[in-house]
């Protein structure tokens, strides 16, 4: 019984993905109104503080604020910085997730699983608590340990040839050509003990199948890689389209990826904050540490934002305000159904 909900939660959420929008498109001024609005209301806000566990991330500017919606038609509506990169962090992870769903549909489901840990995104305890002798998998490829399992799952004879597929996934969706920020990556390996003892223990409980510490080094590399706020709007956009990059017209992943992705970011994209991100918005989402938030209205749009002060669930403040706010102006959550007509 526990199964089939599970996936009936999956095809729903699929659903919204791929059915195509009823409601009438936003006119560009209603869009424009409602983004600059958004910046304009929480761009003093100066609640929740920068990553601080990573060295780099403490460094960056707390004021940086970059909102961006991307639309069907490839346009992009903005207010505040679109220039600044931050890394990506755990929002890569949704991109790499969905290079392992393209090889093997059913791989994450079957070997990692696809539900929310209801624990912290680096936790070991969940991994005990899931692991396959104790009858799970009970987990998902977007908190640390089912990420770094999906890392490893990635084919490619060498880690050149793995890296090249995630990053050419990432580039596809983003629109231009992503570089890793050296300082970020060199600042996340002198200090990822943890994400390296998360790696060996999946890799004692047979998630990871072989070399679990390169599994950890390419993740810290894919986590480092720059993006702005259009570059993550973009990356967003072309899962509100199926899996086609509305400027560019490169398909990035095929339709039938989609879904499933969305289904992970709608069940465990904000931590353990999912939740209750998914009751006020609908919107699969997926933030990061970094300051990025991302958020897909299927159909209709893809939107994000960059603001690094964190709440303590270890999501962007102003970004799910900000996304929130538009998103409630533009119709965007879909479980939002206008009442059939008598």
């Amino acid at each position: 019984m526990k199964t089939i909900f599970k996936l009936s939660a999956i095809v729903l959420v699929g659903l919204l993905a791929v059915v195509p929008s009823i409601a009438i498109a936003q006119a560009p001024a209603d869009i424009t109104k409602a983004v600059n609005a958004a910046y304009a209301k929480y761009k003093g806000l100066q609640e929740g503080k920068n990553a601080d566990y990573i060295p780099a991330l403490a460094k960056v500017d707390p004021n940086l604020f970059g909102i961006a919606v991307v639309t069907a038609d490839g346009k992009v509506y903005s207010a505040g910085d679109l220039t600044t990169e931050v890394s990506i962090q755990s929002i890569s992870k949704v991109f790499t997730m969905g290079c392992v769903m393209q090889e093997d549909p059913d791989a994450i489901i079957n070997v990692i699983g696809v539900d929310a840990t209801g624990m912290r995104f680096n936790s070991i305890v969940s991994v005990e608590m899931s692991n396959k002798l104790m009858g799970g998998p009970e987990m998902n490829a977007l908190v640390n340990p089912g990420a770094i399992t999906s890392t490893s799952m990635v084919k490619g004879a060498t880690p050149d040839a793995i890296w090249a597929k995630i990053i050419g996934t990432y580039n596809a969706c983003a629109g231009r050509d992503l570089k890793v920020l050296t300082d970020v990556y060199d600042s996340e390996a002198a200090t990822n003990q943890r994400n390296q003892a998360i790696g060996m223990l999946m890799y004692a409980y047979g998630y990871i199948k072989e070399e679990p510490l390169r599994a950890v080094d390419i993740y810290t590399k894919q986590c480092s890689v720059g993006v702005n706020a259009k570059d993550l709007a973009m990356m967003a956009a072309t899962l509100a389209f199926g899996g086609t990059n509305p400027v560019t017209k490169t398909q990035a992943f095929k339709p039938e990826t989609v879904p499933h992705i969305l289904a992970v970011m709608a069940t465990a994209g904000l931590y353990d904050d999912s939740g209750k991100w998914l009751y006020r918005t609908g919107l699969p989402g997926k933030s990061g540490v970094g300051g990025g938030l991302i958020a897909v209205s299927p159909g209709k749009f893809g939107i994000a934002v960059i603001s690094p002060p964190l709440d303590d669930a270890g999501n962007s403040v102003r970004a799910q305000k900000a996304i929130a706010d538009i998103s409630n102006a533009l119709g965007g959550n879909p479980y939002a159904v206008t009442a059939a007509k008598k």
